[in-house]
């Protein structure tokens, strides 16, 4: 796509040349529809519900019973996108800023480091009887040049799916000779390590305080990036997954959660990053996203299934990021699929299967599971963390890519479609 070309060229030439109470309350940007609604168990990753729906309304749908069950500590931004009540996060705020702030009733709800980042976090609760927009707005009056926004939450984008059709015949894709080489990192739900497919991959473990809370996206996600199972291979069978878990069993992952494992990802070197979430932009994440950029680091990441006429989702709209859609078995995009400048790559996205929790496997549908095609590639060719080689690698997988829809770079396809043989085992 245009921006992710620019970005291209411009690192070649430097380095090679509110809370609702009920169903009936509306929120902003969320439908009015009655609850209870059928959505994915946040652990199986199944409908509770036999009924159908648009897939492009799940994301929505799943928003409003988040707001519904948890109103005591989630609400909506004016965008009507989740955060956490009453928080608040400041980005390497002055010790002038911070006193300010304490001196206007707020508390530090916790501080942290981002060694890797060269950044610092730290998390604020608004004072008691103020809503979490004014102190949005008393905090940037406060300081004005600071870097303040809400600790949105980030929902994953995918769910299981029955098999719709006949699945064309499995082809192997070819895999890196020393996969032992390549660590990837995957930011998501917790991983069942102990499922078949991945009880015998390298996967280093992070977040929740060494507490694991397994669900099924994380899961599956994981084992198209390193899981092997008889003839189920991931991408990368062999290679170091670093698996972050920034949800720890709840209903989304909190930002300040999220730049905790963006760090981790910095200090421990992963040159490539799988991050298969959607939600806000944010004031927080445009900084931390640019910095991985500037270091080397690629982010990949699903640009959500929101439907085609809804606006971009983030992290994958950030220029800096690799935004992936899906496509089905007859490489056409998936009708829930978002669109725009945001979309880099396709890949499958439908009509194959994942690990689902505890053991087998299970069809799987969305954009989140054509990202993890996308990052194993890309990781194949970038195996340390370097700013031009990144550039490098995305200008050789675009070359590569196949033109779907109209000629060129467009709004549905990106640059084209990658990976299109499926990893053996997945039809």
């Amino acid at each position: 796509m245009k921006r992710l070309r620019n970005a291209i060229g411009s690192l070649l030439i430097a380095f090679v040349a509110a809370a609702t109470a009920s169903a009936q309350v509306g929120v902003p940007g969320l439908p009015q529809l009655p609850l209870p609604v059928p959505l994915p168990d946040p652990v199986t990753g199944t409908l509770r519900a036999a009924q159908s729906l648009p897939r492009a309304d799940l994301r929505r749908l799943r928003i409003r019973e988040l707001l519904r069950t948890e109103r005591d500590t989630v609400e909506a931004d004016p965008a009507g996108e989740p955060i956490l009540r009453r928080q608040l996060g400041a980005l390497s705020p002055t010790p002038e800023a911070l006193e300010r702030a304490l001196a206007a009733g707020f508390t530090i709800l916790s501080e942290q480091a981002l060694d890797g980042l060269g950044l610092r976090l730290v998390v604020l609760q608004a004072p008691e009887g103020m809503s979490t927009r004014r102190a949005l707005r008393r905090l940037r009056d406060l300081d004005p040049e600071g870097s303040y926004d809400y600790n949105h939450l980030y929902l994953d984008s995918g769910v299981e799916a029955a098999a719709e059709e006949a699945p064309a015949a499995a082809a192997s894709m070819a895999v890196p000779e020393s996969a032992s080489a390549i660590h990837i990192g995957l930011i998501d739900t917790g991983v069942d390590a102990g499922h078949p497919a991945l009880a015998g991959a390298n996967i280093e473990m992070h977040g929740c305080d060494g507490r694991p809370t397994p669900a099924f996206h994380g899961t599956a996600i994981a084992s198209l990036l390193v899981g092997r199972d008889g003839g189920f291979e991931g991408m990368l069978p062999g290679a170091t997954l670093y698996a972050a878990d920034v949800f720890c069993g709840h209903g989304g992952g909190s930002l300040s959660l999220l730049a905790v494992e963006l760090d981790w990802m910095a200090r421990e070197r992963v040159p490539v990053v799988n991050i298969s979430l959607v939600g806000a932009k944010s004031v927080l994440l445009t900084t931390l996203v640019r910095v991985m950029g500037e270091r080397g680091h690629l982010l990949v990441a699903a640009v959500g299934n929101d439907g085609p006429g809804a606006p971009p989702l983030f992290p994958a709209a950030y220029p800096q990021v690799v935004g992936v859609t899906g496509v089905d078995a007859k490489q056409r995009v998936l009708p829930e699929a978002c669109r725009g400048e945001q979309v880099d790559f396709a890949a499958r996205g439908a009509e194959f299967r994942a690990a689902q929790m505890g053991a087998g496997f299970n069809n799987v549908r969305g954009t989140s599971f054509a990202t993890p095609i996308v990052a194993g590639l890309l990781a194949s060719g970038h195996t340390t963390v370097d700013r031009a080689n990144a550039a490098l690698v995305l200008e050789a997988l675009a070359a590569g890519a196949t033109d779907l829809g109209r000629e060129g770079i467009d709004t549905t396809y990106g640059r084209g479609l990658v990976g299109a043989p499926l990893r053996p085992g997945w039809e």
